[in-house]
């Protein structure tokens, strides 16, 4: 078996990805992205001044069906774009290095919020073990259902199941203590700002000790966050989209907090600022991502 000797407890940057540097700014679109890209006080203000301009809020009963209604929400969702939205997320192995590293026990891999399986497949086909176990679980039974019926789907390898992780006590089919690797990608966001917490809570106890959660999801002042429109903010840095689904917008500290209060040490929390352009309309697009690695402490 290979094992990778990383020791992510010390890694305060990405090793791998990220390189390309703008150093020229009349460079700007030579290429399609830059990574690393430093924001001035300026451009934080300009973007604070575009979120205090569309701070209004959707009518009491439309704030009740979107903050209550989350699974219907998806549903609808994966019913209109089935598996053909996202794209397989094969640039994990280069987040998350640890995604390779197959140990001779065994690992057992939790994915929360699996949608149709872009996370699940690609560990599949890239494991050659099989000593890898993937759990996925959704909101929406319409993905778990697109899930299982991929070729790839293996009951010997994965299971996938639905699951409400906002409730206040999960009831999923996998042992306290049993996981080795949570996986949560663009899905705490997804959340009510009030469930969070013992969201992460909870999922922490199904970690080993030793466990990992890794995280990545949207920073503030994302591009996706500046596009809102007025009158779709549920609260502050929180909003639904024109489909029902809801997102927010976090700092590092935040996570940080949810996190620690959950009992679980830090080993990676970095913001990832990068500059996407369109060279043919000569547009610049600012993406901000937050990453984050945590552990449950070994007693």
């Amino acid at each position: 078996t290979l094992l990778y000797t990383i020791k992510f407890e010390e890694m305060d940057v990405r090793p791998q990805f990220g390189n390309r540097l703008l150093t020229d700014k009349d460079d700007v679109f030579s290429h399609n992205a830059w990574d690393q890209v430093d924001w001035d006080e300026e451009q934080e203000k300009d973007a604070l001044g575009i979120i205090s301009k569309n701070n209004d809020s959707p009518s009491e009963s439309v704030c009740d069906d979107l903050l209550n209604n989350s699974s219907e929400k998806w549903d609808k969702f994966y019913n209109i774009h089935a598996n053909k939205f996202f794209k397989d997320r094969h640039w994990l192995f280069t987040e998350f290095p640890e995604l390779k590293d197959v140990k001779p026990e065994g690992c057992n891999i939790f994915e929360i919020g699996c949608g149709v399986g872009n996370t699940i497949f690609p560990i599949i086909e890239h494991s050659e073990e099989d000593n890898i176990f993937i759990y996925g679980c959704d909101f929406s039974a319409t993905a778990i259902d697109i899930v299982k019926s991929n070729s790839l789907y293996d009951e010997n390898k994965c299971n996938a199941f639905v699951c409400d992780i906002s409730e206040k006590c999960l009831n999923i089919p996998i042992p306290e203590e049993s996981i080795d690797i949570i996986t949560m990608i663009f899905v705490l966001s997804a959340l009510n700002p009030t469930d969070m917490n013992h969201c992460i809570k909870n999922l922490s106890r199904y970690l080993k000790p030793g466990g990992y959660i890794l995280l990545r999801d949207y920073g503030r002042y994302d591009l996706a966050q500046l596009r809102f429109k007025n009158g779709r903010c549920l609260s502050e840095n929180f909003y639904a989209r024109g489909d029902g689904t809801k997102v927010y917008f976090f700092t590092q500290e935040e996570l940080h907090q949810i996190f620690i209060e959950s009992g679980l040490e830090k080993v990676q929390n970095i913001t990832d600022r990068r500059l996407q352009v369109n060279r043919a309309r000569k547009l610049k697009m600012y993406r901000v991502w937050i990453q984050c690695k945590y552990k449950k402490p070994v007693l």
